[in-house]
C-alpha cells in the first residue's frame, strides 16, 4: 500500500505533530452533540476521533436520559447532559470550548435545529454532517445565514443534493473533473463555508478561492470505508482538528487526508471502530 500527500504540504503534516512545552487546553477542547438513548453510537465515533487526532479534551453532550449508556462505553471522553439549546448555550459559555460537532446520530427533530443555531450564532468552529444538513433541507437558506468561514459541511452527495439541488443535479450529468470544481464553488459562494463533499473522489472547497481533491482510486482505493460509522469518524477528525486550531480548509484537507490513510492501514474487513484506531500508526509513517 502506497501513501500519498494527496497535495498537502509537509509543513502542514508537521503541525499534526505535538510539542512537550504544552498542555491539554493548548490543543483545544471539542464538544461533540449526541442524540437520544440508543442513538448515541455515531457521536461516539465522533468523539473518539477527535481525541486520536490530537484535541486536548473531548466531550459528549447527549440529552440526559442517554448519559448512562453512553458512560458505560467511554473512559478519556468526557460527558455533560445536555437538556436543551439553552443549556447549549450556557456550555459554550467557556471560552475553552472552541470546536462543535454536530449531526451524527443526532435525529431530524426541532432540537437539533435548535442545537444548530446555538452553535453558529456563537461563532465556534464548527462541523455540519448528516442530520445537522439534512433538518435544513425544506429551507436551505435558512441554514446559509447562519455560517461562517470557521464552519466545515461534510455532506455525502445525497445531503449535498438537499442543501444545493441545482449543483447537485448538474453534478450528476457533468462529465469533467473542471465542472465538478465548478459546481462545488457555486455551492461554496452561496454557503460561505467549507464544504467537504464526501466520495470516491472526495472534493473540497472553501469561500476565499481554496480548492483541493482526495482521490480514492487506484492503489489508493478504500471501498471498505462503505461501512456504517465511517463518515461519523471523519466528520470528528474534522472537529478536533479545528479544536486544535487549525483552519476550516486546513482541518477538511487533513481530515480527509488522514481519515483514507487509516482506511488503507486497516484493509479489508474494515469496521468504523478501526479507524481512530489506526491513526498511531499514520502518524509514525508520517514521523511525528
Amino acid at each position: 500500500m502506497n501513501s500519498s500527500n494527496q497535495g498537502i504540504s509537509p509543513a502542514l503534516l508537521a503541525r499534526l505533530a505535538k510539542r512537550g512545552d504544552r498542555h491539554k487546553y493548548d490543543y483545544g477542547h471539542a464538544l461533540v452533540l449526541a442524540g437520544g438513548v440508543g442513538q448515541g453510537g455515531a457521536a461516539r465515533l465522533a468523539a473518539r476521533a477527535a481525541l486520536r487526532v490530537g484535541a486536548g479534551l473531548v466531550t459528549l453532550a447527549p440529552p440526559p436520559a442517554a448519559l448512562i449508556e453512553n458512560a458505560a462505553q467511554l473512559t478519556a471522553i468526557m460527558l455533560r447532559p445536555l437538556p436543551d439549546a439553552d443549556a447549549l448555550r450556557g456550555l459554550l459559555a467557556d471560552p475553552r470550548v472552541n470546536s462543535v460537532c454536530l449531526g451524527p446520530g443526532l435525529g431530524t427533530g426541532p432540537r437539533t435545529r435548535e442545537m444548530v443555531t446555538a452553535v453558529l450564532k456563537s461563532g465556534r468552529s464548527a462541523v455540519l454532517d448528516a442530520d445537522a444538513l439534512t433538518v435544513f433541507a425544506e429551507d436551505p437558506q435558512a441554514l446559509f445565514s447562519m455560517l461562517h468561514r470557521r464552519v466545515v459541511l461534510t455532506p455525502h452527495m445525497g445531503e449535498f443534493a438537499r442543501l444545493f439541488p441545482g449543483e447537485a443535479h448538474e453534478m450528476r450529468s457533468a462529465k469533467s473533473p473542471f465542472a465538478h470544481r465548478r459546481l462545488l464553488f457555486q455551492a461554496v459562494e452561496r454557503a460561505q463555508a467549507v464544504v467537504l463533499l464526501k466520495g470516491t473522489v472526495t472534493r473540497i472547497a472553501d469561500p476565499g478561492g481554496g480548492s483541493a481533491e482526495h482521490s480514492a482510486t487506484g492503489e489508493r482505493a478504500v471501498p471498505w470505508l462503505a461501512t456504517a460509522g465511517s463518515g461519523d469518524v471523519l466528520a470528528g477528525l474534522v472537529a478536533g482538528l479545528l479544536a486544535r486550531g487549525f483552519s476550516a480548509m486546513e482541518s477538511a484537507q487533513l481530515g480527509a487526508w488522514l481519515h483514507a490513510e487509516a482506511a488503507l492501514r486497516v484493509g479489508p474487513g474494515l469496521i468504523a471502530e478501526d479507524l481512530p484506531e489506526a491513526l498511531p500508526d499514520v502518524f509514525r509513517l508520517i514521523g511525528i
